[in-house]
Formats: structure tokens, C-alpha cells, sequence
């Protein structure tokens, strides 16, 4: 008998490798520059970063593609409540255009969803675009009776399941339940005394 072999594919400089890492303290000014350029900086005043703002990412869910030292790939998940029904929120998800051809967005949701299931969530929410989704298993199914806090187009609330029924029933606002985030201390300048 004879074993089937998968056919190697030769890297080329392009397609040098990438790894996903949890993210680091010193990912955080290089994640929001990508943010910036994937989604514009306009971005904060989109419907999802009412449910992150203020809010810490699920613990062990904020993940960082590294590409040859440099962060290239993004993705949190975040603690809410789906009309009373446990979930997370996914999102952002972003990619650096110059790697948009790697395959790295698509292995931070395989990684993003395992870690989410390996660490006992039930479910996962995002907005989003519905063809790309649906093959890591988002769809419409269990969104219909949910609403965020703005507007929002409907045929781009999707959620996966990991527990059958989790979202069963699940009616309502998705509002965040994440830990809050230590608040900043302002720091004033010293004061010039007169001469």
C-alpha cells in the first residue's frame, strides 16, 4: 500500500514564515499603528469598540502574528453578554496589507477560536464580513434576535457555537462583561514657578 504524500510547497521570500504568539506589553503601540492603517483612525467610533473600550481582552485571547521580528496580524476576543447568554466578541481581526497573501489572518482565527475553545467558552460573536467568516463556521443562525450598541448591518452579526444551544433563545443587547481596565493617572506637568 502506498501512502499519499501532500506536495511540498517551496517558500519563497515572500511567503517567509510567521508566528502567532500572545500578545506582549510591547506589541501595544505597533498593534494600534496596524489597527490605524488597516481600519483608519477613525476606528474608535465604530459599534464593536463600544463592547472593548474600557474593557481588557479575554484573558489568553489577544494574539500577535510575528513575520521576520515585525508584528504583521492582530486579533482579541472579549467577554460579553449576548442577551443574558455568556459569550466572547471577536475583533479586530488585521492583517498587515503587504501579508494579506500568507494565510495569517485566516491562522489567527484557527488559533484565536481554538484558545477561546480549549479554554471553556461557549460561543463566539463578531461583526463581520459574512463569505469570509462562514468558513471558520460564523453564521447568521443565532444572531437575529441580538443588537449592538449602535448601528450595525444585520447580515453581519455572526456567531459560532462551540456548545450546541449556547446561544439558544439569545435575544437582546450584547453589552460587555470583561474586566475594566485600571483607570489612567493623569500626570500633571510641575508648575513654572515666577522669577
Amino acid at each position: 500500500m502506498t501512502a499519499h504524500r501532500k506536495p511540498q510547497i517551496a517558500l519563497t521570500s515572500k511567503a517567509a514564515p510567521f508566528v502567532i504568539r500572545a500578545e506582549r506589553a510591547g506589541d501595544v503601540a505597533t498593534r494600534e499603528a496596524l489597527l490605524d492603517a488597516c481600519f483608519g483612525e477613525n476606528r474608535h467610533g465604530r459599534t464593536c469598540q463600544r463592547l472593548r473600550d474600557g474593557r481588557a481582552p479575554a484573558a489568553g485571547l489577544a494574539l500577535s502574528a510575528m513575520r521576520e521580528g515585525k508584528l504583521v496580524g492582530t486579533v482579541r476576543l472579549w467577554h460579553v453578554s449576548a442577551g443574558g447568554r455568556p459569550a466572547l466578541v471577536l475583533g479586530p481581526l488585521a492583517v498587515d496589507p503587504a501579508c494579506r497573501e500568507l494565510g495569517i489572518g485566516a491562522a489567527l482565527m484557527h488559533q484565536a477560536l481554538a484558545a477561546a475553545r480549549a479554554r471553556g467558552h461557549h460561543a463566539v460573536i463578531l461583526l463581520g464580513d459574512a463569505p469570509y467568516y462562514a468558513r471558520f463556521g460564523f453564521t447568521t443562525e443565532k444572531t437575529a434576535g441580538l443588537s449592538l450598541p449602535g448601528p450595525f448591518e444585520r447580515d453581519r452579526l455572526l456567531a459560532i457555537e462551540f456548545t450546541d444551544g449556547a446561544l439558544d433563545g439569545a435575544a437582546g443587547m450584547i453589552v460587555p462583561t470583561g474586566a475594566a481596565l485600571p483607570k489612567r493617572r493623569s500626570v500633571r506637568a510641575p508648575e513654572a514657578h515666577a522669577a
